[in-house]
């Protein structure tokens, strides 16, 4: 071998071994805040997601029709419940009584749409809701806005003043 000659390692040049190395260790430094952003050890739980219903909106009153056909006419049910003017939560949490919150997670704003045994949850970084839209489990740290209902005649009216 000639004294001018570049010495050659079997993966490339020192300089590219070098930039790898660096990739490798910037990966690994970043893992763990990627983690750390999930609602779980492994991220959200990825409950199912909750049935969407649309509902009419006047002024600030919001009515829908519940007959045996919606998807929150059993008692423990839920639905995301859409209008012109944006959507909210609604469970059917007894018998008569339905208790609405706001969909928007307290987070980062994600809609809310995933649901079982009475748990929302957000389905971006895994925050978790009561039906009464308190926090179960975090990253979000305020409640669900929650709003007045009614029940009468399978008219379900909710206030969103």
């Amino acid at each position: 071998m000639n004294k001018t000659e570049d010495v050659r390692w079997p993966a490339g040049t020192r300089r590219e071994f070098c930039v790898r190395a660096c990739q490798a260790v910037s990966l690994a430094a970043v893992a763990p805040l990627v983690q750390g952003c999930a609602g779980g050890p492994s991220g959200p739980d990825l409950l199912p997601n909750i049935p969407t219903v649309n509902a009419s909106l006047v002024g600030t009153t919001i009515t829908m029709t519940i007959d045996a056909s919606s998807p929150i006419a059993g008692v423990g049910n839920a639905a995301l419940v859409q209008t012109s003017g944006g959507s909210l939560l609604v469970a059917h949490t007894a018998q008569n009584t339905f208790v609405a919150v706001s969909s928007g997670c307290t987070h980062q704003a994600c809609t809310v749409s995933e649901y079982q045994n009475g748990v929302y949850e957000c389905p971006c970084h895994g925050s978790q809701y009561s039906t009464s839209g308190a926090v179960m489990r975090g990253p979000a740290a305020a409640p669900l806005r929650s709003f007045a209902t009614s029940f009468a005649n399978n008219v379900l009216t909710i206030s969103t003043v």
